[in-house]
């Protein structure tokens, strides 16, 4: 079954209004001059969409290896090329996590949903290196760091294990 985005334009403010077939509201806005900068652009939309779609991911992974998280924090940055249409060429994913979690679970699911369930990482992959990381602040306030995997138009690159 087809994903369908219904979208209104409103062409004096360069503002889109979308919703979800079930109706969910999306709201996006051009930068100034040409929008009021009163919502997210398209293109942060888009990284929003890669932090929710691997963020659900690993969540439920770590949720199903009896990991529990005191919190999680997703952030996501693009680099984008200097010409129009000002595509990204490289996008860094770094996963924050705090609680009682066992590094190597993290690692794994970070991997999973990198290299196998996420849609959006995919999509983007395909034409953008994408590079996925994690903060791990242990119960013990022990600070890990580790790069995952990279994905890109030449395929995945796994990490070693640490």
């Amino acid at each position: 079954m087809p994903t369908r985005i219904t979208a209104t334009i409103d062409p004096a403010r360069s503002r889109t209004d979308a919703r979800t077939e079930q109706g969910q509201p999306i709201s996006m806005d051009a930068d100034p001059p040409e929008g009021d900068n009163s919502a997210a652009g398209p293109k942060e939309v888009l990284l929003a969409a890669l932090a929710g779609c691997t963020g659900m991911d690993v969540a439920s992974i770590l949720r199903k290896k009896s990991q529990m998280a005191t919190a999680y924090e997703i952030v996501v940055s693009g680099e984008s090329a200097d010409e129009h249409p000002k595509v990204f060429t490289t996008i860094t994913v770094e996963h924050r996590v705090s609680g009682a979690v066992d590094a190597e679970a993290l690692r794994r699911s970070i991997e999973l949903s990198a290299t196998r369930y996420c849609p959006v990482n995919a999509m983007l992959s395909a034409s953008v290196t994408i590079t996925h990381r994690y903060q791990l602040s242990g119960a013990d306030g022990a600070v890990a760091e580790a790069l995952v995997a990279v994905t890109g138009p030449g395929g995945a690159r796994v990490a070693p294990k640490a």
